[in-house]
């Protein structure tokens, strides 16, 4: 574990320390001992004996006290090399430390504060398109990778405000803790295999049961699997690009508008869908789905397409478009489709950022 190897270090560098001074100690009770019966000596007392090896262990050596004794003189030589070693070894062993200590900080041992934030365990070129549309919205992201290389090439790519890496095996589940992931919104099983990932969620939600995972599946069989594994949403990337194909086939207009409005608005004029959370002082908490619908069309011309509500059993669920005189509540979720400037305007009319909020349990 890293922070062993910190604690190791820094015990290490105590110990030395601790064995200098007392043999300093031993030196300097012999040293006036050994000067007491000399006339010409100065270093017959404690006090000048102290600052006599302090003089010589710091290299100062001002000259104004000095032994005159052949055994005081002996004594002064060892004083003088063994300043060398303690000078060379405690150098070598901070400089160890200081390393150590600035390289876990670059492998992410240092831990992360981020909270409401996305947890990607598994490291590879989906990655990246993930982390840019999440970074896009501006949600912060910890980055779980078990290849030491990726971390100075995520490094580079993103900043430290939005993104934190983690190098970690990943069934190290004490030092996944270390990227946050008990206060994460959702976390991404990014791996190759749907064998792996079902194996992996199951361990997982072992040490961490309220956490909601999502994972991407190659067999989209295997969906309703991974749903009873407790698997919060499973995505088919075969099906999905095999829909966005086949409408682009027959609909291109359809499948041109669907790709645009799923990834984020790079501008004000750009659209894109948001999910945004009723907050007990939200001005339509309270208030009938329909008459939210007309009033988001008619002052910020934006769409709302549906809501997430949670059911008796606390599970949410997304009702598309629903009709009759359903009510909004505080803890719902609003979908809606709006360009960048109107979600400018929304923000500060709802006073949460976009996404899902982590719950917190009392």
């Amino acid at each position: 574990m890293p922070s062993k190897l910190k604690n190791n270090t820094t015990l290490r560098i105590l110990l030395v320390i601790l064995l200098f001074v007392a043999i300093y100690l031993i030196l300097v009770v012999t040293l006036v001992e050994v000067e007491r019966d000399s006339q010409q000596s100065n270093l017959n007392n404690y006090s000048n004996s102290v600052w006599y090896s302090l003089a010589t262990l710091t290299t100062v050596g001002y000259g104004d006290l000095f032994p005159s004794t052949t055994y005081g003189r002996l004594i002064g030589y060892v004083l003088m090399i063994t300043s060398i070693f303690i000078f060379g070894i405690l150098i070598g062993q901070l400089t160890t430390l200081m390393t150590t200590i600035k390289e876990n900080k670059k492998l992410g041992y240092s831990g992360t504060s981020f909270s409401n934030h996305a947890v990607i365990i598994g490291w590879n070129e989906f990655g990246w398109h993930v982390v840019d549309q999440l970074v896009g919205v501006g949600r912060r992201v910890s980055i779980v990778t078990n290849k030491k290389d990726d971390v100075d090439l995520i490094k580079e790519k993103y900043s430290s405000k939005n993104v934190f890496v983690l190098f970690s095996d990943y069934n190290n589940h004490e030092l996944l803790k270390k990227s946050n992931i008990e206060e994460a919104t959702i976390v991404f099983i990014n791996m190759e295999d749907d064998t792996d990932k079902l194996v992996y969620v199951l361990n997982l939600k072992k040490v961490f049961p309220e956490t909601e995972f999502v994972v991407t599946l190659e067999n989209g069989d295997l969906k309703n699997t991974f749903l009873s594994a407790g698997v919060s949403n499973t995505i088919s990337t075969q099906e999905i690009s095999s829909k966005l194909l086949a409408s682009y086939m027959f609909e291109p207009d359809v499948a041109t508008y669907s790709e645009s409005i799923l990834s984020y608005a790079k501008s004000d004029g750009d659209y894109d869908i948001k999910q945004l959370l009723i907050t007990p002082n939200n001005p339509y908490n309270g208030k009938s789905y329909q008459d939210v619908f007309f009033d988001l069309k008619k002052r910020y011309n934006s769409v709302l397409i549906g809501i997430t509500k949670r059911d008796k059993f606390g599970q949410k669920k997304l009702i598309k478009n629903p009709l009759g005189d359903l009510k909004i509540h505080t803890g719902d979720y609003l979908i809606i489709i709006l360009n960048g400037k109107a979600f400018k305007l929304l923000k500060k009319v709802f006073g949460v950022e976009e996404g899902m909020v982590k719950d917190r349990k009392s």
